[in-house]
């Protein structure tokens, strides 16, 4: 349903001055291998990042994997994890500081980097090897968003995740 943009619903949600920032970042040189953290990687307009093994077609809504470092930490709590690192949970950016699920029918910039806001990055039957029994349940509402590269560049640690103003 599309809100008039001056409904006062619509202004609420349009009330994002919030910054995030990307506290990790990972890639899968192949299908299924752990994903190796970096520094910094290059976001290539429309397929993927660089050295990831998924690089999609123009039209992949799953371009790249973002989820918030404040889920991780609930996830890990729920399943009563000492250590839950974000490459067990197969997504590529880790953010903190803002509401990913806030930048829905948005366009945001991560770094230098302009992405649109896709869709939902719902758990996969893995997360129960990977956590445990009850693992893909811990993750239900807590994995991240997907998004389709709109211009590429460089993403860093440190970078920040922020809402494309309006012209």
């Amino acid at each position: 349903m599309k809100l008039s943009p001056n409904s006062p619903l619509q202004k609420l949600m349009d009330t994002l001055p919030q910054q995030g920032l990307v506290t990790w970042i990972g890639v899968r040189p192949q299908r299924r291998a752990p994903l190796l953290s970096v520094e910094n990687v290059e976001a290539i307009t429309l397929k993927g990042l660089a050295g990831d093994h998924f690089s999609g077609s123009e039209k992949s809504k799953r371009q790249i994997t973002l989820i918030q470092q404040e889920h991780i930490d609930l996830v890990a709590s729920v399943m009563q994890l000492a250590h839950l690192t974000p490459g067990m949970l197969r997504r590529n950016i880790v953010v903190k500081g803002i509401n990913l699920h806030s930048l829905k029918d948005r366009k945001f910039w991560v770094g230098d980097v302009l992405l649109e806001y896709t869709g939902d990055c719902h758990p996969c039957s893995r997360m129960e090897d990977i956590l445990g029994p009850g693992g893909y349940n811990a993750m239900r509402g807590h994995g991240g968003i997907t998004a389709r590269i709109l211009q590429g560049g460089n993403i860093g640690i440190n970078d920040k995740v922020f809402i494309e103003q309006s012209s």
